[in-house]
């Protein structure tokens, strides 16, 4: 794959314009080693290269120059003029940014794909109208639940500190009887050492980049839902470059994504195994209670349609109809 971005990079250079370098600052919520920080990496090595250096984008991983939660403000600001962000982590500003996260809708890699055919346009609207230009997104390997006991039902979760990351993982802990609490993704680690959470839903990938074995003993693959992450740029500062430059960044933008898609399924074997292999349980979750997170699926569903009216119920149709 890096050797397919560097051929790119190098066709790409012959359009580019020369002029004075430019530095963009790009923040990147999660640690260097993570799949979305590498693909970020090799996006702004693809950029740089295809400028020929006229435009110099640098990647500051584990949320070292904005947290998580900060980077969307800091880009549609102008404080940065690229970063990448959970977009579901905004659903406070508008519903229709958690459709990524409606619980059991869409479940798999080939599921996820057709959910972001049916949103990426209505996506790409409402950050243009928010002053950000979408370069490419990719998503998180499907979502299991962590806890640092055996869990056969939601009535072994009563009381249970619970990480939250965005508005339908906080509502999840609610319906649960557990206690929701927002914690950014590098901060994860010494929330689980200190007693902060207790127990998460994540990916195999975030469990194996923060090492939470050392905390945590459990993990069921419930597989409820496949959230994305999304590189954007500030939309003035995407507007004043040339359009040679935009060719770049977009052209390195679809490779990213590729690179990103591939990642993240190659990723998932891989990090479970990990998880297994560093003493924690990995399993599916047993009938009784991946019934019950189905039926709060269910209530959260219509929550959330009631939520967005009819953008969010043309997007779901639009899903189900391919």
């Amino acid at each position: 794959m890096t050797k397919s971005i560097t051929t790119l990079a190098a066709t790409l250079a012959l359009v580019a314009t020369g002029g004075t370098a430019e530095v963009w600052d790009m923040p990147m919520a999660y640690s260097a080693t993570n799949f979305h920080s590498a693909t970020g990496v090799q996006f702004a090595e693809c950029v740089t290269t295809g400028t020929g250096g006229a435009l110099e984008i640098k990647v500051h991983p584990g949320g070292s120059l904005f947290s998580g939660g900060e980077i969307k403000r800091a880009i549609q600001t102008g404080q940065v003029n690229i970063g990448e962000r959970l977009l579901s982590g905004h659903q406070n500003e508008n519903a229709l940014f958690g459709f990524d996260s409606i619980p059991f809708l869409a479940t798999s890699f080939e599921a996820s794909e057709k959910l972001w055919e049916a949103a990426s346009g209505p996506i790409t609207e409402l950050l243009e109208s928010q002053n950000l230009h979408l370069l490419y997104s990719v998503p998180w390997p499907s979502q299991g639940l962590y806890f640092k006991k055996e869990v056969n039902s939601v009535a072994d979760m009563a009381g249970v500190k619970f990480r939250s990351y965005n508005s339908a993982t906080a509502r999840l802990a609610e319906l649960a009887g557990m206690l929701p609490v927002q914690i950014e993704a590098a901060e994860i680690s010494q929330a689980f050492a200190t007693g902060v959470a207790e127990s998460m839903i994540s990916s195999g990938s975030t469990g194996y980049d923060r090492k939470v074995w050392e905390s945590l003993t459990h993990f069921y693959d419930v597989q409820a839902w496949l959230p994305r992450n999304y590189v954007m740029v500030n939309k003035e500062a995407w507007d004043a470059l040339d359009a040679n430059t935009q060719n770049v960044m977009s052209g390195c933008a679809i490779v990213a994504e590729y690179a990103g898609d591939w990642r993240s399924i190659q990723y998932t074997g891989f990090t479970l195994n990990e998880l297994a292999a560093n003493g924690m349980t990995v399993g599916p979750a047993g009938d009784v209670l991946q019934g019950e997170l189905k039926a709060f699926g269910e209530i959260m569903t219509n929550e959330w349609l009631a939520n967005t009216g009819d953008a969010g119920k043309a997007l779901v149709d639009a899903y189900k109809a391919n």
